[in-house]
C-alpha cells in the first residue's frame, strides 16, 4: 500500500516526501500538482525527482492521473513522462476515441495504463464502463478503480475488484460519507464512512493483487498528515485482522 502523492497536493515537493516518509509508507503514485512533478519537465527533471522519491525510501509505482487527448502527440507525452519516472503504469483520463492509438502506444514503450473511473457524468463512470471499453485492446490497457467514484456511480467496489482482476493494474482507496450525489459524498479518513473497506482489501488479498494501492486522501489539503495517518493505520488494523500471518 502507498500513497497517491494528489493527497499532498497542498504541500511542494519536499514536504509531500517528508510527509509520506512519517506515515510509514513506501510507495507512491506521482501527481503532476503542486510543483510535485510537471508533466512538461524535462527528462532529466523527471528523473532527478523520481530518484529523490528513491532515495527517500519511497518507489514511484505510477503517475496520474493524467487526461490523455486522442493525438498521438500528446500521448507520447504521458508515456514518455511515465518512462523518464520508471513506473511500470500510467493512472489515466483518456478519450474514449483515443484507445486504438493507446492500443498502438502500449506495444511500442511496454507501460500499462490504468484508465480512471471518476463516477456519473464522466467519459467513464465506473469500472464496468471501463472493462466494456476493452474488447480488442492490448491487455496492457486496463482500469484505476477509485472506489469512491464507483460506489457513487451506482457499482460495488468489491465486486469490480474481483469481476475486473485480470486488468486491475492500480487502485485508489478512500472512504466516502455518502454515496448519493458528488455534493455529499465527502471523502473522509477510511473506516468512517459508507464503504466496505474491510471487503475491498479481502478482495484485493483474494485476487493475489500486486499492483499499487494508492490512499488518496482528498480533505484538509494544506494540512493531510493526520487524516492520511489515520487511513493508513485503519488499512494496517484491517489487514492483521483478515490475514494475520
Amino acid at each position: 500500500m502507498g500513497i497517491a502523492s494528489y493527497s499532498f497536493r497542498g504541500l511542494g515537493l519536499d514536504a509531500c516526501i517528508k510527509g509520506i516518509q512519517r506515515i510509514g509508507v513506501h510507495y507512491v503514485s506521482i501527481k503532476n500538482v503542486n510543483n510535485h512533478l510537471a508533466l512538461n519537465s524535462p527528462p532529466e527533471h523527471r528523473k532527478a525527482v523520481a530518484q529523490k522519491f528513491r532515495d527517500a525510501g519511497i518507489t514511484p509505482l505510477s503517475c496520474g492521473n493524467i487526461s490523455i487527448k486522442n493525438d498521438e502527440a500528446d500521448a507520447r507525452i504521458a508515456f514518455e513522462y511515465a518512462r523518464d519516472i520508471g513506473v511500470p503504469t500510467i493512472v489515466c483520463a483518456p478519450d474514449p476515441a483515443a484507445l486504438p492509438l493507446l492500443d498502438k502506444l502500449v506495444k511500442e514503450y511496454d507501460i500499462r495504463l490504468a484508465i480512471h473511473n471518476h463516477g456519473p457524468g464522466d467519459k467513464f463512470p465506473t469500472p464496468t464502463d471501463v472493462w466494456k471499453a476493452l474488447d480488442n485492446i492490448d491487455p496492457r490497457v486496463g482500469l484505476c478503480i477509485d472506489v469512491g467514484h464507483t460506489a457513487r456511480g451506482g457499482d460495488d467496489p468489491v465486486a469490480d475488484i474481483r469481476n475486473y482482476k485480470a486488468r486491475l493494474y492500480d487502485l485508489h482507496l478512500k472512504d466516502v460519507s455518502s454515496v448519493h450525489s458528488r455534493s455529499t459524498a465527502v471523502e473522509v479518513e477510511l473506516g468512517r464512512g459508507v464503504l466496505d473497506v474491510p471487503g475491498m482489501l479481502r478482495a484485493l488479498l483474494d485476487i493475489g493483487y500486486a499492483h499499487h494501492v494508492g490512499l488518496e486522501h482528498e480533505k484538509d489539503a494544506r494540512d493531510p498528515i493526520p487524516g492520511v495517518a489515520e487511513s493508513i493505520g485503519y488499512a494496517k488494523g484491517v489487514m492483521r485482522m483478515i490475514n494475520p500471518a
